[in-house]
């Protein structure tokens, strides 16, 4: 029996998940980013991460060949920000009508202004699986900021709430 895509992606949205955009640049520091919600730790010794692109990404093979991005943990009012980097179509010439502030890392990666959690990954394994790459990163640096996450669930933008007190 096969499995039909539109369930598999049903079952998958009742996993909540924390929204990221990964960035990263071109040679000329023209910013790329996409919004995933695919991304995990894998080790903290050595430090590791892991997010999945889809090959069509634009990002794609920016992060192949640079083998350097970051991983920016949105905040709970960043949803204009990751509906923007999460259309492939867009060229992302204007991240700043999203309301996107970015200032560069060391090593030259774009860093989102005001995101809870930044971190500076250098490519270490890349993993071809089905339509996606699984890129595993060592993690070099990281920023932390106090606040609420965005999140995702059953395909929509969700917030924490505070749990009721007995």
């Amino acid at each position: 029996m096969a499995l039909a895509r539109d369930e598999f992606r049903r079952a998958l949205g009742k996993f909540a998940a924390g929204v990221t955009v990964i960035t990263t640049t071109t040679g000329q520091h023209e910013i790329h980013g996409m919004t995933a919600n695919a991304f995990s730790s894998v080790s903290l010794d050595p430090p590791l991460i892991l997010v999945c692109v889809d090959h069509r990404a634009r990002s794609h093979p920016i992060i192949q060949a640079r083998k350097r991005f970051g991983v920016n943990v949105l905040a709970e009012g960043q949803q204009r920000i990751a509906d923007y980097f999460a259309h492939a179509a867009e060229d992302h010439q204007h991240p700043e009508r999203a309301g996107a502030q970015f200032v560069m890392s060391g090593q030259g990666t774009p860093i989102l202004e005001g995101c809870l959690a930044y971190l500076e990954c250098r490519l270490e394994l890349a993993h071809v699986a089905g339509d996606h790459t699984i890129f595993i990163a060592e993690v070099e640096e990281v920023r932390i900021r106090e606040g609420h996450p965005l999140l995702y669930f059953a395909s929509k933008y969700r917030h924490l709430v505070p749990p009721r007190e007995p």
